[in-house]
């Protein structure tokens, strides 16, 4: 097992001051493993340092990155009635079929013969 130096924090305490001179630098959480320094001001300066490299915003909290539905788009109808317009755009109404003859209704395949 390795010693650590008392006056070096743990590894574990520098990734998450590292994160967090990222994160309020503006930059997200890879872009945050990549800064350097021994404490917390200098993981500071380099963040902002780095932001300012990289153009980011310091908006001082991150975006959100979360899925799902954002919302409908503008000057879309929704709820049912919307979904059945739909269906009936796609799906029009056919013709039903002329009904069958009562001859036709009686007719077993078999005892025609359709081939030669």
């Amino acid at each position: 097992m390795t010693e650590q130096n008392p006056e070096q924090p743990h590894p574990a305490v520098l990734a998450l001051a590292r994160v967090r001179a990222g994160l309020a630098a503006g930059l997200t959480v890879e872009q945050s493993a990549r800064l350097r320094g021994g404490t917390a001001e200098e993981l500071s300066a380099d963040a902002a340092a780095f932001a300012q490299e990289l153009g980011a915003i310091n908006s001082g909290t991150p975006s959100t990155r979360s899925g799902g539905n954002q919302g409908p788009d503008v000057n879309t109808p929704t709820g049912v009635e919307a979904g059945a317009s739909l269906y009936r755009e796609k799906h029009p109404k056919r013709e039903p079929l002329a009904a069958q003859t009562e001859a036709q209704e009686r007719r077993t395949p078999f005892t025609e013969r359709t081939y030669i």
